[in-house]
């Protein structure tokens, strides 16, 4: 029975899989979006939610704390001061795992980890639908300039 053995072991020693996270916490915070298989996935997001929460802390020792674990320097000022800033007011759930089928070389599962609120490029504004008034009066201007002398 496992009791108190919390978390998945992947096949790896404890050395192993603790680097691992630390390298994969490191580029998903960089890049804010990962693709990984599901195990992999499920275990980073409770490792990534507890970076961000620390960044929302924003004090010096849980920037310490973020920085013994975050391996890139720019990473962890990236986390404090542009991630953690965009859940001030969110209190959890700042990550998504996103299915995306299996894995042609071993038919491993693979998922993508990304932020909830991930800055996305904005989109063009739709245009309003034009009031009924301004629809009437489009063809009184369109008869306007096609009776003017081309020049």
């Amino acid at each position: 029975m496992r009791h108190n053995n919390a978390g998945r072991r992947l096949g790896r020693t404890t050395s192993h899989r603790t680097a691992m996270f630390r390298n994969m916490v490191t580029s998903f915070l960089e890049h804010e979006k990962i693709t990984t298989t599901d195990a992999k996935a499920k275990e980073l997001r409770s490792i990534a939610e507890r970076m961000i929460t620390l960044g929302k802390k924003g004090d010096l020792h849980a920037t310490r704390q973020a920085a013994a674990f975050i391996r890139d320097k720019k990473v962890v000022t990236k986390l404090f001061s542009v991630i953690a800033p965009r859940f001030a007011d969110r209190p959890g759930g700042y990550t998504r795992i996103i299915k995306l089928g299996i894995r042609p070389g071993d038919n491993a599962p693979v998922s993508v980890l990304e932020l909830v609120e991930a800055e996305m490029k904005p989109k063009k504004a739709a245009k309003p639908a034009p009031a009924k008034a301004a629809v009437e009066a489009a063809p009184a201007a369109v008869a306007v300039e096609a009776e003017t002398p081309a020049e």
